[in-house]
């Protein structure tokens, strides 16, 4: 059967491959525009009759344009939409595995080919992907006025809605409301630790999977200075009733300008190097601490977390022109002064690197301050206050068509979504897939299920020293004691815990 009756209506799904049923572009949330626009999300109107999902719903307004995904145009308001992957025979209650996309807070969607559940389905596994808001629309600032209706972190309290969308309908796909695994990188694995430690999302997952943990959160001082700043350059009046009479476009363009701003003046402090402008507030609204700190004070300690990280995570930042270019020593002094670095670090990078050019030390430097570092950190704080706690790492590399290819950013995912013969991941994986290749992703697709499962991915929980690191790769990645010698580099390194 491939009709399934939601709380809302019911809906017909297709079958990608015999033995999966995929239903896409379910609405868990009201269009969030005209009245709705930056408030909590509402609650979707009923509909009558079956409604076809075979399409994926339109994605959050942004001005990316990725492989494989769709492009957003304005007027496409139904955004808050979901897709399940089922397995199609009748057994359960299945482990429901919940996705959170990343894209700097920015950009990306769930229709991304990566991010395909069919795989993970056929392992025995619910899989639950959506849309949420970004930007300026998710994340950004709205200047308080006398009762302002618009809440700090709407994309989280998106998150929190389909979470809600999955206890109250997962039932009618095979799934466990039970027993829900939050999954996410980047930004996603970002959103997923602030869900954990977040009080209206408690109780709606017992898992979390946060590969490449985007550091950190932003101040309410920082968020109002990105709207000041957008709002200039919208050329409009830094009030709450101008920016909501905005149209989307425009504050994507003008949020576009800023990001240019920053990445045009090497004298911009910290954002000229990678100007995210959006991201989690932390201390208002329903995020009252970060992450980090809330961790550490035992917040989320009844949840089982398993943390990855590439070990070679800015190179691809660099590759796709995202991230500022720093080739001289000047540059690189000005970079670890910008961050608040210790003295000690760059020598220290060196020491590990001695052949290696500036630009090489650099994203070494700033991929493990942006994830790895502060990746392991969300792990120890989490051990250290009790909760259970599985680290990995992933280090396969290879040579590709146009040489190296870097066990960088995003790389991991298509590994563990089991999707490497996507035409658009082949810019990530660096080519075909080869026999080894498909092995190493069955094994970490293998180990998601097993913990979405039971929360046993096939190796031990770390200790307070992180000891039992499982490395994914090929014998030429990060070995053992260089991914010590690095971690002993940062003990000197004070993690701002939010972006003054």
């Amino acid at each position: 059967m491939d009709t399934r009756k939601t709380n809302d209506g019911w809906v017909q799904g297709h079958r990608p491959v015999p033995d999966v049923i995929a239903f896409l572009g379910i609405p868990y949330a009201a269009a969030p525009f005209g009245a709705n626009r930056f408030r909590e999300p509402r609650p979707v109107h009923a509909w009558e009759g079956v409604r076809e999902c075979k399409d994926f719903g339109p994605i959050a307004p942004q001005s990316a344009r990725l492989p494989g995904a769709p492009a957003w145009s304005p007027g496409d308001e139904d955004i808050l939409t979901l897709n399940v992957w089922a397995p199609s025979s009748d057994g359960g209650p299945l482990p429901v595995l919940v996705w959170i996309h990343g894209g700097a807070y920015t950009f990306g969607s769930s229709a991304q080919p990566d991010f395909d559940g069919t795989a993970l389905a056929r392992a025995g596994v619910i899989v639950v992907t959506f849309n949420y808001r970004l930007g300026f629309e998710g994340f950004g600032h709205l200047p308080p006025g006398t009762g302002s209706p618009y809440p700090e972190n709407r994309g989280l309290l998106d998150q929190i809605a389909a979470l809600r969308w999955v206890r109250d309908n997962i039932t009618a796909f095979g799934g466990d409301p039970a027993n829900v695994t939050l999954a996410g990188q980047s930004s996603g694995a970002a959103s997923a630790a602030c869900l954990m430690v977040t009080e209206q999302a408690r109780g709606l997952f017992r898992r979390v999977i946060a590969h490449s943990v985007a550091s950190p959160c932003h101040s309410i001082e920082l968020a109002a200075e990105t709207t000041r700043k957008v709002a200039e350059a919208a050329g409009i009046p830094c009030t709450a009733d101008t920016l909501v009479s905005a149209a989307p476009h425009t504050l994507i363009a003008a949020s576009d300008r800023v990001v240019d701003d920053y990445r045009q003046d090497p004298f911009s402090g910290h954002r000229h190097y990678d100007p995210v402008i959006y991201g989690p507030v932390a201390g208002v609204g329903i995020l009252t601490s970060d992450p980090l700190s809330a961790t550490a004070a035992g917040c989320a300690r009844e949840v089982d977390l398993l943390v990855c990280h590439t070990t070679q995570e800015y190179q691809l930042l660099d590759a796709v022109g995202s991230s500022a270019k720093v080739t001289t020593d000047d540059q690189l002094a000005l970079f670890a002064k910008d961050f608040g670095l210790p003295d000690t670090l760059v020598p220290g990078y060196r020491a590990l690197m001695p052949l290696a050019p500036v630009l090489d030390i650099y994203l070494a430097i700033f991929g493990d301050l942006q994830f790895s570092e502060y990746s392991a950190r969300l792990a120890e704080r989490h051990t250290q206050s009790g909760g259970r706690t599985f680290m990995s790492r992933f280090a396969r590399q290879r040579n590709g068509p146009a040489g190296a290819v870097y066990a960088w950013h995003c790389a991991d995912i298509p590994f563990a979504f089991g999707n490497l013969t996507a035409n658009s991941v082949e810019f990530l994986i660096g080519g075909p897939p080869s026999a080894e290749d498909h092995q190493l992703s069955r094994r970490m697709l293998n180990a998601w299920v097993s913990f979405a499962t039971n929360g046993a991915p096939g190796w031990q929980p770390i200790n307070g020293s992180t000891s039992s690191v499982r490395t994914w790769g090929t014998p030429d990645g990060l070995s053992q004691s260089r991914a010590a010698a690095i971690r002993e580099l940062w003990q000197r390194a004070d993690f701002p815990l939010l972006r003054p």
